[in-house]
This record gives C-alpha cells, structure tokens and sequence, in this order.
C-alpha cells in the first residue's frame, strides 16, 4: 500500500489502483446461510455510490456525525469508507439523539428514531435486498444508493487530521485509524494477500480492526462472518480451508 496513505478512504483508492479485481470483502451469514464476495472494484462502487447518497441526498458535511446502529456486515464496511470518503465522522453504536444522521439495521430502528436529522435504514438482506415494507421516516437504502454516481469527488478535502471514527468510547482520526491498522496487521501476522477470518463484532475496535481495516492497511482481505457461533462442527475448519485463510481471529 501506498505509505503516503493517511484515511481509510485513501487505503481503498490504492488497493483499487494496485489489484482491482483481486477479493476485498467475503461476507458469510451462518443464520440464513448468505455468501458474498466484494473484489476491491465492486466494494469501491459501493463505497462511492453511498458517499454520493451521503454527501449528495442527505447533505452530510466534514464534520457531520453519523451514528452507525449496524452488525459487522458488508454493507457496515461499506459505510465506514463512506463516511472517510466524504469527512463524516461514523459513530459505531452512538448515541442517535446526539447525531446528525442515522444508520440502522431492521433490528434497531426504535433506537435510531432518537435522531432528528436524516435517518436511512439497511435491511441486510441477501444481495442487498430492500425492505418490503419501508420503515416509517427513514429512507431504504436499498431502494436509494443504485442511482448513485459509480465516482464520487468530496466537495471539500478530508482533513486527515479530523475526527473519522468513534467506537467503544473512543475517537480516532483518519490519519490514526490508519496507523492503528497498520500496526495490529504487524501484531497480527497480516501482510499483502493476507486472507482474514474474523467472527468479532464491529461495536469494538478490534472487531472493526480485524473485519476490515487491518488488512485493508497492507493489501489483505477479509473474510467477515457473522453468527458464527451458528456454523455447524468443523464448519470453520472447512472455511478456512475453502477460503485460504491465513489469520483467524474469532
């Protein structure tokens, strides 16, 4: 990866540079059996059209706080770059009442009705799948993000020395989410092509370290499972296997 990186969004733009093709993000659901795998390409286009929903339809600023009421997911690794895209600070499992907008998940959504800025709810279901009935006073992400502009461009520069990130009562910046990252892949044994199992929740650092920007830092990917207390015996040795992991942190 490229040293003079300082904002996860920077470590996305040279992973896509590098190696556009190769995995980026396998996302595993052991309750409903759901797989999916993001090549760096795909979870870039993801990552720009919600930095365009963001920035562009709910008028989200640098500064702005968003408070992220959602699993380890794709969809929640998706909207971590976002926020770094666009300057946003993404507040994991914050206070909705204090934030100037809110993403929940289905299970969530009485919490996240505390926000009195824009609210977006993510269904999580498989292939990104819409609700089937709208929740009331949030938008569906699913029915908004497709129409989004596949390149996104800040309308101001992410100062990479401003708040990017809170999580288990602690606030980093993009610059020391970045240096953080680089060095639990050390801890870790992570380097370029590494392949990352994690089962850790995303509401800590370690989790969200683990699940995606650890190796995102050095030219890894994840393996990101969710409800893996679900899979069946010797389930997570065949993964492994199937998977080419190299690092399991569970």
């Amino acid at each position: 990866m490229n040293a003079n990186d300082r904002t996860p969004a920077d470590l996305l733009r040279s992973a896509l540079a590098a190696d556009p093709g190769r995995p980026l993000v396998t996302f595993y659901d052991d309750a409903t059996g759901e797989r999916v795998e993001l090549s760096v390409a795909t979870f870039a286009n993801w990552v720009a059209k919600t930095a365009n929903l963001l920035q562009g339809d709910l008028a989200a600023e640098p500064g702005d706080r968003a408070v992220l009421l959602l699993p380890a997911h794709w969809q929640t690794a998706v909207w971590l770059l976002a926020c770094s895209s666009v300057g946003v600070v993404a507040d994991v499992g914050g206070d909705p009442a204090a934030a100037d907008l809110v993403v929940s998940g289905p299970d969530t959504l009485d919490a996240a009705r505390a926000c009195s800025g824009e609210r977006v709810a993510l269904a999580l279901r498989p292939l990104g799948g819409r609700f089937p009935q709208p929740p009331s006073g949030f938008a569906d992400y699913a029915v908004e993000v497709p129409g989004q502009g596949d390149r996104f461009a800040p309308y101001a520069p992410v100062d990479p020395d401003g708040p990017a990130l809170a999580v288990g009562g602690a606030e980093l910046t993009g610059a020391g989410v970045v240096e953080r990252a680089r060095a639990d892949a050390g801890r870790l044994g992570v380097t370029a092509g590494s392949r990352v199992l994690s089962g850790l929740s995303y509401a800590t650092w370690e989790g969200l370290s683990a699940g995606l920007y650890a190796a995102l830092a050095v030219g890894g990917s994840v393996v990101l499972c969710r409800h893996l207390d679900q899979l069946a015996d010797g389930g997570l040795e065949k993964r492994v296997e199937d998977e080419r992991v190299t690092v399991t942190v569970r």
